[in-house]
């Protein structure tokens, strides 16, 4: 299969749209707006899955299933963490369409108000001892809301970013968006490390429910900035593009509007290409940093403060990492770097659970930093503008966003459920390890189908294949 190399020269028309808005005083203060509000959207995103997922691990079980064994504790707990990604392809779907016909705007504002609004109401859900079998459902329900709106949040901020970051520097700015998904973490592991300073009765009846309740501080601030907003360059183009056409024939106007539609069904190539490539990263991404934080503190009895402490250094290395990853992207292509980050994943995976094996704490933070340095941050910096840059300008929110989650549920979402019933089954690790290396694997496949699209420009109506 033969796959297209898109030339690192942008097109004249979005340089226009992206670039001449920021040399502008007030589009470069729009730029550093959007820039501001994606990352602090992003944050909450990944800061209510990374406090669910220490949640998870290390207090749910004791809260919400207290009767289980440690493993099936465990297992129930992860099982309700995979209903939110149940719900984010729905919420892919839904807030995808009305970004592409509405504007990423509205989009985000939406996304924010549910993710805020659902994980401050996790802070204050009774624990199974008070309302017994009601507590887990209204996790839950819960986690299905966060999902929708988590479901859009992510693929909008990268959408947002791609369409006002200058072409030859897309793949920096568009990192941005995962420099908030370590942000994200980097505040829940600091949370939970203080949290976890707390003695264990304190802790299990009112200490875990303040990093949750907290997280409505970022959903304010983030709420007003995008509340004064303005759209994307390239998506006021369009849209400015599509009112002429309308105004020329209103025949016409309507033909194209279906044509639009059903383009979305036709042209699906680059729809999985996202898919694969999502399931490289979002799988190992999530058993490194969800599955295996518990595994370590219930399973191999590490005194919990080791594996916290282990996310906490690997957020900090982050704001290093990322970035970097994307600047390579933008330097070398974002096929080859993103190949190579795939290739490091499997090799990582048996080597990483026999080091953990260990329990000895200066063997294990390092092992749970490195596979968080591979799959949750280099890798992701990377994907951003990838996945911005696959899709044309028609149906990009739409198809990206439900791409993304539909990889997600297929990998990052279930990972850790499926992960803990390969150790609830086998008793052993090496069934995981597999598992970590074939989701790594399938994104490595991948990037020899995918095409090297640095430098494409965004105003193009079709995907790159």
């Amino acid at each position: 299969m033969t796959t297209e190399t898109v030339s690192y020269v942008p097109a004249a028309t979005e340089q226009h749209a992206a670039e001449e808005r920021l040399a502008t005083p007030e589009g470069r203060r729009d730029f550093t707006r959007a820039a501001f509000s994606c990352w602090l959207g992003t944050t909450m995103e990944y800061a209510d899955f990374a406090l669910y997922g220490l949640a998870a691990g290390i207090i749910f079980g004791d809260v919400f299933f207290p009767d289980a064994t440690p493993v099936m504790a465990l297992l129930s707990s992860f099982a309700a963490y995979s209903v939110g990604f149940v719900a984010r392809p729905i919420g892919a779907l839904l807030f995808g369409w009305l970004g592409d016909r509405y504007g990423r705007k509205l989009v985000m504002v939406i996304t924010i108000a549910l993710m805020g609004g659902s994980t401050t109401l996790i802070g204050l859900i009774p624990g199974y001892a008070q309302i017994g079998f009601w507590a887990p459902v209204c996790l839950v329900i819960l986690r299905f809301s966060q999902g929708l709106g988590a479901g859009a949040e992510l693929s909008g901020g990268t959408v947002m970013l791609g369409e006002y970051a200058p072409v030859k520097r897309r793949g920096l700015v568009s990192s941005i968006i995962g420099l908030g998904s370590n942000s994200g973490t980097l505040l829940a592991s600091l949370t939970w490390l203080l949290v976890l300073q707390m003695d264990k009765e304190a802790l299990l009846a009112w200490g875990w429910r303040i990093p949750f309740l907290c997280s409505i501080l970022i959903a304010v601030v983030a709420l007003y900035i995008r509340h004064n907003l303005r759209e994307t360059p390239v998506f006021e183009r369009q849209k400015a593009l599509l009112e002429k056409q309308r105004q020329q024939s209103l025949a016409q106007g309507l033909a194209l509007h279906k044509q639009d539609n059903r383009s979305f069904w036709r042209r699906t190539r680059a729809f999985w290409t996202m898919v694969g490539l999502r399931v490289g990263e979002n799988g190992p991404s999530y058993l490194a940093q969800g599955f295996i934080i518990g595994y370590v503190a219930k399973v191999l009895m590490v005194d919990k403060s080791v594996p916290t402490l282990a996310v906490l250094i690997a957020s900090l290395l982050g704001f290093a990492i990322i970035p970097f990853a994307g600047w390579l992207s933008d330097r070398f292509g974002r096929r080859i770097v993103y190949r190579w980050f795939c290739f490091l994943l499997i090799l990582y995976a048996f080597p990483a659970f026999m080091l953990l094996e260990s329990r000895e704490p200066m063997l294990v933070i390092p092992t749970i930093v490195v596979g968080m340095g591979l799959a949750s941050l280099g890798i992701f910096g990377v994907q951003a503008a990838w996945g911005v840059e696959l899709f044309g300008v028609t149906n990009r929110y739409t198809k990206m966003a439900f791409a993304k989650e539909l990889g997600s549920i297929l990998s990052g979402g279930t990972a850790p459920l499926v992960a803990a019933a390969l150790l609830s089954w086998t008793g052993h690790w090496w069934p995981i390890a597999t598992y970590f290396a074939l989701m790594a694997g399938i994104g490595l496949v991948t990037t020899f189908f995918a095409p090297e699209t640095r430098g494409r420009d965004l105003n193009l109506p079709e995907d790159a294949i």
